[in-house]
């Protein structure tokens, strides 16, 4: 799990994430407390700035943007908005 802290503009880039829009996450726990350093994560499904979103990481990052995983450069990706978290 993440928060939604911002977005990243990155006008060069590689070619595998080109429209894709980049947002920087803080991985957080059940409470909502920070964990570890923040990341940038491709967003899958339309988070804003301060939505608690899921994360998929490694090839299921990659798995999730696009069909040819063997071009693409994405290690982090949202693929979920949480609605409520039940600890």
């Amino acid at each position: 799990m993440a928060k939604v802290v911002g977005s990243v503009v990155a006008t060069q880039k590689d070619s595998s994430l080109v429209g894709r829009k980049l947002m920087i996450v803080q991985p957080i726990n059940a409470d909502g407390k920070a964990m570890r350093a923040q990341e940038v994560a491709a967003d899958m499904v339309g988070a804003g700035i301060g939505e608690r979103v899921l994360l998929a990481r490694g090839a299921g990052a990659r798995h999730a943007t696009v069909n040819n995983v063997a071009n693409d450069v994405n290690d982090c990706s949202i693929v979920g908005i949480i609605d409520t978290v039940d600890v």
